[in-house]
């Protein structure tokens, strides 16, 4: 998508939290982080939920820009927890089946299965479903990778799915398989342990010191743009060719 003056329109993925957590400073962080990227004119590319504050930021997003503004990518397994809570379990997921992976809904097929009653266009955005999470982060990625300047991906409070998926991108980011931002909202010290980490890491030796900025911190939603705009990519990089399987 392109601007009015020809540019290439920026764009951004949230990773955090599918519930509310217990401190209220988390979805009010979704609220403010969604109405400030809107305002810059980026596109939100999220994890298709509905509830917590997943379901907060895009929200938000669609009340600033409108459900175009917004795709959110979920993998079918997810859209029955959207539908029922309860149907969380531990019962062990079946191997993806590749062929399916990359097949995606169009907004027809996904009335036709009842997945707008679900997650309503008008107030989520568009959804996307895919058949497996490995699916859903490599789009995540192509779209943030093809946006415009500024693009880049951005974490709020979450779970063990949400610093999973920081972490990927921040290895990609080290492998040299992207270049975008990975910054950190670390409101109330959320993120203050997996910054500790890092640090911790440095010194054993086991992350390289010119790979110390590839995550950013911010402490306040209203510094992300700002962040993603004046991001350096980390001198440390493998510098590889990732083009040729």
């Amino acid at each position: 998508m392109a601007h009015e003056n020809g540019e290439t329109q920026p764009v951004v993925c949230v990773f955090c939290a599918s519930s509310p957590g217990k401190n209220p400073a988390h979805l009010e962080s979704a609220r403010q982080l969604s109405t400030s990227l809107s305002q810059a004119g980026y596109k939100l590319i999220y994890g298709g939920g509905t509830m917590g504050i997943m379901g907060e930021v895009a929200k938000t997003f669609v009340s600033s820009s409108g459900p175009d503004s917004v795709d959110g990518i979920i993998p079918r397994a997810l859209v029955k927890i959207e539908k029922d809570p309860s149907a969380r379990n531990d019962s062990p997921a079946p191997p993806p089946d590749t062929k399916q992976a990359e097949r995606t809904m169009s907004r027809e097929q996904l009335k036709r299965a009842d997945t707008s009653e679900v997650i309503p266009q008008s107030e989520f955005g568009n959804t996307i479903i895919v058949s497996d999470m490995h699916t859903r982060k490599r789009m995540m990625a192509e779209r943030v990778v093809k946006g415009g300047p500024g693009s880049g991906f951005v974490a709020l409070a979450g779970g063990y799915g949400t610093i999973e998926e920081v972490m990927e991108m921040v290895t990609w980011n080290q492998l040299g398989i992207h270049k975008m931002p990975i910054i950190l909202v670390n409101i109330d010290g959320i993120w203050d342990g997996l910054l500790s980490w890092v640090q911790r890491s440095i010194q054993e030796g086991f992350v390289g010191a010119g790979n110390a900025d590839i995550l950013c911190e911010v402490k306040d939603p209203s510094q992300v743009v700002e962040a993603l705009r004046s991001y350096k990519v980390a001198e440390g990089r493998f510098n590889l060719d990732w083009t040729n399987e």
